[in-house]
């Protein structure tokens, strides 16, 4: 069925325990990580406060912290503390450890630390661009390159490329979202222009086998559509998705405009919304039964296709779709289609055990996608609300802090593994050629609305009982006063 992102889905546990409070880490400035750093030759940390973790990111010349380190924190700390004041305490800090307010500033100690921070600041705009929106951000960043700059000419080189690429990146995004509006505009609904089918002929010209018959094709523009919303997405909106007052210290977290900073995960929703109400509006729509049954067996094939290429999303909301009741209850037409196949996949996506089978299948996908030669063996599409809802109760289930105050990092490296696994896949280039009239029509083909399915369904055949009677009754009455 139509997800929303904050449905629960049956049978799920959180898998990580809150960790116990731990001993408070020394907070001194040091040379060195700290005991809490995620090295490679010790154990990663589960709790520490947050000076403490804010000190295992600055490097100094002889340390840097691992990539996953930074990833995870910088990922979850805007649950604690904003982006530009992140930057600043880090800029604070390297300021006070490389004594870089000196003057003269010892150029060659400079000259070791130098390519560590840039290093740092180049993963930080490249993994997460749009804190750097903000223009303080980008102020406190060219302030601090200043400082160092005079040591050797590559740093202004080195922040120069750093700006342009995320001036570009930044670009690309704003690009991203204005295409998602003109997209939510051009979709069209046309449930209350429904009218019956033995009165008027119905107001759809064009449909889906009119304008592709090949449900590999089908299923490769699809797949298209899938890698578009996935590669807008940014990590930091799994975060921020789920944002929560923090009990410990009586404040909000630091978002401004909340709405926009998941724009992405909520149109990826939509758009799943959209492909299962598509699916069904094209197999109630045709008058006869031999038509519909016909439709039923070309998605089952489409349904089929996505499983093959690794789109499980497309996958699951063409099952919902047929699930859906208003196509459910057509029996008859039902009768008429080879539905074997289908039966099959619905068990590939059947929520028991926590959706045990779908889960099995998608680490065989991800498995394919690590050891594949080619861009079509990497395609993995996850099942998006699921993912969506794993998170969810992930944050559900563990606080973000210890009683002691220290940051629960355990949870959060979890939830950053979880999220960088996502990233990796966002990443694929679709390997499949656009077909720019198939495409148009996935996003702009009429849908009905509900109740428009079930007056189309009943039309197509005749309510069976006295409930559905009322119904349809009711529906039609609504339908034709509005014309």
């Amino acid at each position: 069925m139509p997800q929303t992102m904050f449905s629960s889905p049956s049978g799920y546990s959180p898998h990580l325990a809150c960790t116990e409070p731990v001993e408070e880490q020394e907070e001194a400035p040091r040379e060195g990580p700290g005991s809490g750093a995620c090295l490679s030759n010790g154990p990663p940390i589960t709790s520490a406060s947050l000076d403490t973790l804010i000190q295992n990111l600055v490097p100094t010349a002889d340390y840097y912290p691992e990539k996953a380190y930074v990833f995870t924190f910088l990922l979850s700390a805007r649950l604690f503390i904003s982006p530009p004041d992140l930057l600043a305490r880090v800029c604070e800090l390297c300021i006070k450890q490389q004594q870089l307010d000196q003057s003269p500033l010892d150029t060659a100690k400079v000259r070791k630390f130098g390519p560590k921070i840039l290093q740092l600041l180049t993963e930080w705009t490249e993994t997460f661009p749009s804190d750097f929106r903000d223009d303080k951000m980008v102020g406190q960043l060219k302030d601090f390159i200043h400082r160092i700059a005079p040591c050797d000419e590559a740093y202004w080189k080195s922040l120069n490329q750093l700006l342009q690429k995320l001036s570009q990146r930044l670009a690309l995004m704003s690009q991203g979202e204005e295409s998602i509006v003109k997209v939510s505009l051009t979709a069209s609904s046309i449930s209350d222009k429904l009218v019956a089918f033995k009165t008027k002929p119905p107001p759809i010209t064009k449909d889906m086998l009119s304008i592709c018959n090949d449900p590999y094709t089908l299923a490769q523009q699809l797949t298209h559509i899938e890698l578009e919303h996935l590669r807008r997405i940014e990590p930091e909106e799994f975060v921020q998705a789920f944002v929560q007052k923090d009990p410990l210290d009586g404040t909000q977290p630091c978002f401004g405009d909340q709405k926009k900073k998941t724009t992405n995960l909520e149109a990826y929703v939509r758009w799943f919304n959209r492909l299962c109400y598509l699916v069904a509006t094209e197999i109630c729509m045709p008058a006869k039964k031999k038509q519909r049954a016909t439709v039923i067996e070309f998605f089952i094939d489409v349904a089929r296709e996505c499983f093959n290429i690794g789109n499980f999303n497309s996958l699951m909301a063409i099952i919902s779709g047929m699930n859906m009741t208003p196509v459910s209850r057509l029996k008859k037409t039902w009768g008429k289609a080879k539905t074997a196949k289908f039966f099959i996949l619905e068990h590939q996506m059947d929520p028991t055990g926590n959706f045990y089978n779908y889960r099995t299948a998608l680490r065989g996908a991800a498995h394919r996608s690590r050891t594949a030669n080619s861009n079509r063996e990497k395609v993995v599409i996850p099942f998006f609300s699921l993912l969506i809802k794993d998170i969810y109760f992930l944050n559900e289930g563990c606080a973000n802090r210890l009683p002691n105050g220290h940051v629960n990092f355990e949870k959060f490296m979890e939830l950053a593994r979880q999220v960088g696994e996502f990233m990796t896949w966002k990443q694929v280039e679709c390997p499949f050629e656009e077909d720019r009239s198939i495409l148009h029509y996935l996003h702009t083909a009429p849908i009905f609305s509900e109740d428009g399915l079930y007056l189309a369904s009943y039309e197509s055949e005749s309510p069976e009982n006295q409930v559905e009677k009322d119904r349809w009754k009711a529906l039609r009455a609504n339908v034709l006063a509005k014309t």
